[in-house]
């Protein structure tokens, strides 16, 4: 059995967010990929597999190095290059998820991700946040998943240094910042993701918080097509289109290795226990 690891939303290896993907003939336990997953310590490794009855249909499912994820775009991206590049599937494909069909085509930069539009509701900034923050945001909010700080200028997210104790008192919630780009960069905003919680200090590259991030600047900006980029030390850039109840976001994949599970390990995933 084959495990690809592809960095996501990049155009060079040792950049962007490093996902694992298995490719597997049906449902696996849910204790063997949650044991891979922890193995890998990668931010996600995801696993797909046909649906049933469904030609052209694949399951797909995330997991962190401590749970399942409810919504992952890097590692559907980085599925989505393995199927199309590496084993030669003719897109678009589409994969069956936690928050429904995401539909990924290959273009000439790369890949789309046509996800679900999930926009922020105002919020507080939890009690447990107060001191985080040298400055205070210029507004709170989240979605079904993560809490949502807007900061006054781009550096001000460059620069943030996380505390990662006090941000996993928010668990499961992960935090995202962001702010305006730098005027003349090319860029419309910044962001950066911290999820300690899931077993993810900082992620390097979040196509799925682009799902909230892109319709709430481009409200403000006043533009549907955006140019994003994640300012982790990896770093990342994102294409994101946004419509009234989807948004689309792409960028580049490349694969970094090419490995097999040892035959004793393989045979977990081809186990008849229910996939949960």
């Amino acid at each position: 059995m084959r495990m690809f690891q592809v960095d996501a939303f990049t155009d060079r290896p040792f950049a962007g967010n490093p996902a694992a993907v298995l490719v597997l003939d049906g449902p696996a336990p849910v204790a063997a990929m949650q044991a891979l997953a922890a193995e890998n310590n990668l931010a996600e490794t995801a696993f797909t597999w046909p649906e049933p009855g469904r030609p052209g249909v694949r399951r797909l499912r995330w997991f962190t190095p401590v749970d399942e994820a409810p919504f992952c775009g890097h590692a559907t991206l980085a599925t989505a290059h393995v199927l199309i590049a590496e084993l030669g599937e003719a897109g678009p494909l589409v994969f069956e998820t936690a928050v429904g069909p995401i539909r990924v085509a290959a273009t000439p930069a790369g890949y789309e991700l046509d996800l679900p539009r999930f926009d922020m509701a105002a919020a507080p900034l939890p009690e447990a946040l107060a001191g985080i923050f040298p400055v205070p945001p210029v507004f709170v909010g989240r979605n079904f998943e993560n809490l949502f700080v807007v900061l006054a200028e781009a550096g001000r997210v460059r620069d943030f240094v996380p505390d990662q104790t006090v941000i996993g008192r928010i668990h499961p919630e992960g935090l995202v910042i962001t702010a305006p780009a730098e005027p003349g960069s090319g860029i419309d905003f910044v962001s950066r993701f911290f999820c300690p919680g899931w077993g993810i200090p900082e992620d390097p590259v979040t196509g799925s918080i682009h799902a909230t991030l892109a319709p709430w600047w481009a409200e403000r900006l006043g533009l549907m097509v955006l140019q994003a980029v994640q300012a982790s030390p990896r770093g990342g850039r994102l294409a994101c289109t946004v419509e009234p109840m989807r948004v689309r976001v792409a960028g580049p994949a490349v694969t970094v290795f090419d490995a097999r599970l040892h035959p004793g390990i393989a045979a977990r995933f081809r186990s008849s226990a229910p996939a949960g």
